[in-house]
Order: structure tokens, then sequence, then C-alpha cells
């Protein structure tokens, strides 16, 4: 049989669509108008009864050559249900008019098939059949519905298609004997091809994010961190070499790292592949002459020497930055009072004294807490036993004034001793507590809590691995859509006259965290409160 159309009979107005294209083939074969009718109430007597009991419903409608001087009109009705049970007298009425009707069963399939023999075999060649199936597939829709219809089955070949090649792609990259990762603009590693995962033997994507640091040499990590850095910061690629553990070795490697741009034109997310290097490079090693070897050991140690010192310069540089940024600050604001001090309000609001006030005093704030952001970091600083409850203490000590303002209750469950940066503890715990104060319209309610990990979907790791520690407010809370983006840099949810800050507090808090290797979550609704989930691994932090 050529197949012409199908139909999916769902509703009702895939009934009007089938009635209308069996009466369409029947005319275009040259049948009467009678015999169009007869043949197309018997296929819509049978597909009324798909619509209504049965399910996955199919209408095939085609030609049957069965020979040159004999040919047909065919509609195919396949179903899971049997429809001739469901419905016998819509059956008998269809046979009746048609007289050409046959059901049967196969493969768990009820098939209905409607014929109708065309009266003039010889004029309906392979050429013209062949102009039935573009008529209807070129035809302009018959409905708004059918439009509709026509562009999801549109819809639907192009989603198989694209999973068709995104399948391929992910064989692709699964098979070939090269190691493959994506990485995001912090190193974090989000996604493995199979070669990479096969050849560590443990899996990189868990709760506790890795990074390029957990199976590249120790030796070469600097040198690759340096290549990506200038890679980002010229948006170009980086190439060299590393050793990568396998078991209890490591192996050598040709790195590549290339940026891989978004739809937008952005870059988010950067390509790794790692070529085995193995071989050559020990070929290469044993052909050295040790004095060359002594020489880029030199090198190498002047080279780490000089960044050590150039960081070392840049730290200074960020303090006297700050420092010479602030002291002019101060002086204007010192002037701004001696200036206004004799001056009406009136006047005041005149020359806008208090808005230049409040300028200044919003960019000492800004300069004040890019510097402390810029400052978190762990080289050259040693962790140590940090006692959580004395650091709340303290930080309670400082925000005593705004908690008397506000008769804000806190409770405080007993905490534990952890390895870390004891300012940088202070630095966390005073920005969660002086949110949850300032974000409330009411009498703020703060809870600190050390334990067990309720509501917290975010979480798919060991409970027994972390210190977990909640800090749950009742104040304005935020929606769901924010969830992305309120530990970014500058992200605010409200206007500045509503609510003060720059929008830098949260960075600073992930930050913290993820320099004390854990991780920080939170779940939160509109006008109920929010909860931040702090983990903290139990083993040594360093």
């Amino acid at each position: 049989m050529k197949e012409i159309i199908q139909i999916n009979l769902d509703n009702e107005m895939d009934l009007i669509l089938a009635h209308k294209r069996c009466m369409k083939i029947a005319e275009m074969c040259g049948m009467p108008s009678s015999f169009q009718t007869r043949f197309s109430t018997a296929v819509s007597e049978v597909a009324r009864c798909a619509i209504a009991k049965g399910k996955n419903s199919l209408l095939v409608l085609g030609i049957n050559i069965i020979k040159s001087t004999q040919k047909e009109i065919v509609a195919i009705i396949t179903d899971s249900e049997d429809l001739k049970s469901c419905n016998p007298e819509a059956f008998n009425y269809a046979a009746k008019i048609s007289g050409h009707i046959q059901y049967n069963y196969f493969d768990n399939q009820f098939t209905t098939t409607i014929s109708q023999q065309v009266l003039s075999p010889g004029l309906l060649t392979e050429t013209k059949i062949k102009g039935f199936i573009d008529y209807f597939k070129y035809e302009p829709p018959l409905s708004p519905y059918d439009e509709i219809r026509k562009k999801n089955i549109e819809l639907i070949a192009l989603s198989e298609k694209l999973t068709e090649s995104e399948n391929k792609y992910k064989q692709l990259a699964n098979t070939i004997p090269i190691l493959i990762c994506v990485i995001n603009e912090r190193n974090n590693v989000l996604l493995v091809n199979e070669s990479l995962e096969n050849y560590l033997e443990k899996p990189l994507l868990t709760f506790e994010r890795k990074t390029l640091t957990h199976f590249i040499h120790s030796a070469d990590i600097d040198n690759v961190l340096e290549g990506l850095k200038r890679a980002k910061q010229n948006r170009s690629d980086y190439i060299g070499e590393t050793r990568i553990k396998k078991g209890t070795n490591y192996i050598w490697h040709l790195v590549s790292i290339t940026p891989n741009k978004a739809e937008d034109g952005t870059f988010n997310s950067w390509l790794v592949y790692f070529v085995d290097i193995n071989a050559q490079k020990m070929i290469v090693e044993t052909l050295k002459d040790n004095t060359e070897l002594k020489m880029i050991q030199l090198e190498l140690e002047s080279a780490n020497s000089q960044l050590r010192f150039k960081n070392k310069e840049l730290q200074q540089f960020a303090y006297i930055a700050s420092h010479d940024l602030q002291e002019p600050l101060r002086k204007i604001m010192i002037m701004l009072s001696r200036a206004g001090a004799d001056l009406t309000e009136d006047q005041k609001k005149k020359f806008y004294f208090d808005r230049i006030t409040l300028a200044a005093g919003r960019l000492s704030n800004l300069i004040t807490d890019v510097l402390n952001y810029s400052r978190i970091e762990n080289s050259e600083q040693y962790f140590e036993e940090v006692d959580l409850n004395k650091v709340i203490e303290e930080v309670l000590g400082d925000l005593s004034l705004i908690i008397e303002e506000k008769s804000a209750v806190i409770k405080v469950d007993q905490l534990p001793k952890v390895s870390g940066l004891d300012i940088q503890f202070r630095q966390l715990f005073y920005n969660l507590i002086n949110n949850a104060l300032k974000f409330n319209s009411g009498n703020p309610a703060v809870t600190i809590g050390y334990g067990d990990i309720p509501n917290d979907p975010n979480f798919t790791g060991s409970a027994e691995k972390y210190d977990v520690i909640s800090v749950e407010d009742n104040g304005i809370g935020m929606d769901s859509s924010y969830s992305g983006r309120i530990f970014d840099m500058f992200q605010r949810l409200h206007e500045r006259d509503q609510y003060g800050g720059n929008g830098i507090g949260l960075a600073l808090c992930r930050r913290i965290i993820e320099n004390h290797n854990g991780l920080i979550n939170f779940s939160s609704k509109p006008g109920v409160g929010t909860t931040f989930w702090i983990y903290l691994p139990k083993n040594k932090r360093s």
C-alpha cells in the first residue's frame, strides 16, 4: 500500500480532519460523490468509536495497487482497544454502507481496514499517487487546529532528530581515547566523559564539587591555572603539559583548554581535553642532561619566587589602595559636615547635602566590602581550631544595638569546634545574622541550629561527613526564582531605599565557605522567612 497521510485520532477536531481528507482522496481518485460520502462516512463511524473508547488510535489513508487494472483506496485504523466490542452498532453501520470492511487482531493491536475500489484504475499512475502525497504534505491548514497539529508534528520530528544527534555526540565523546571535562569560571568540574571517569576510577560529579586540583599533579596545577587565567582574560585557548593521577601514579598528558561559547556569545564554561603523551615525555626526559634539569629547576624556582613577590606586592597594593580611596572620602564627609553646620535644613536640601553625604557613605561601604571580599583566600594562612560558640557570642555583641532596637529574639544551639580561620567565620555569621535582622518588617526571630539536615532538597551528600549549621529567620523571605543569583556579587533583590547594602554580603559568605571546602544552600518562602544551611567537612580542612 502507498501511504498518503496519517492522522492521530485524539479528539473531535481529528474526526473532522479524517472525514475531510477521506472525501478529498476519494475525489482525487475520480469517485462519484455518492461513493465519496459512503467511504468517508464508514471511516468516520470507526474513527468516532476510536476517539470515544480507543487508546493510541491512528488512521492511515493510502492507495493499494493490487494490479494495474485493480486499485483501491484504503483506510486503516489501529488501536490498543477492541473497538468492535466497545461499539458493535458503529461497526455494523460502517460495514453496511461500505461493504468492504475487515477487523483483526495482531501483535497487541486491533486493526480495522475499510477499502473502496477505484472505478478508473488506469488513470491512477505512480506519478499521480506521488502528487497526492505532496498535496497533503504541503496543503494549507484546514483550520487553526490543523495548523497547530502540523506544527506539533514538525516539532516532534525535530526533537527526535535532536535527540538522535545528542546521542551520537555523547557516544562519540564517551568512546574516543581522549579525556574530556567541562569546568565553570570557578574551575569546578561540571561534566565529564566516560573515558575520564573510567581513567580516574572514581566519580567526579558528587555533592562535594571537584576541581582540576583533585586529579592534576600538585607540581603542575599552578602552571595550568595560570594558563587558564590568561586564557580567560584573553578569551583564547591554552595548551600545556601536565600529569594526571591514575591509581597511585601520575601520567603525562597534553592539556588543551578552550572557551565554550554560549548561544548569547558569552563564555561561562571551558572545555578541557587531555591526550596521553606519557611515552613521548618519558623519551624526552630520558634524553635530558642532568645539568639542563638543574637549570630548569633553578629557573622554575626563580619564577615561583617572582610570583610570590608579585603576590605580596598585590596584597600591599590592595591595602594602600583601600587607604588612599577611603582618606579622600573621609575628608569630603568632614567638610560636608562643617559646611552644613550653619545651613538650615531647606538650604541643605537645596544644595543636596543629604544626597552627597549618603552617596559618599555608600562609596565608603562599597570600598570596604570589596576589599573584604578580595582578602578571602587561604594561601599562606593556617587553619586552627575555632570555637563557633565564641564566634557567635562576639558577633551578637557587635550587633547588640540593632538587636535591642528591633526587639529581636536570638536562639543559639550548642555549636561545634571546627578547623578554619576565626576572622572569616566571624564575617560569615555577622553577614547572615545581620541580614536576618535587616530584612525583617516585624520583630526578628533568629535561630542558629546544629545537627540534622531537614528540609534541604539541595543536599545529596552523607550527613555523617559534615558539620551542618543552620541560620533560620522569620523575615521577608525571597522567591525561589532568585536562587541562582543571590550569591553573586552586587546582586540586590530590593530597591536601595527599602533595604541598605551593596549586594556583596552573601557573595562573601559563599567565598568563605568554599575557602573552607564547604557548601552553603538556602530555602526560603516570601513572607515566612529564610533558612541558610552551612556544610563544613568534618575532616581536616587545608
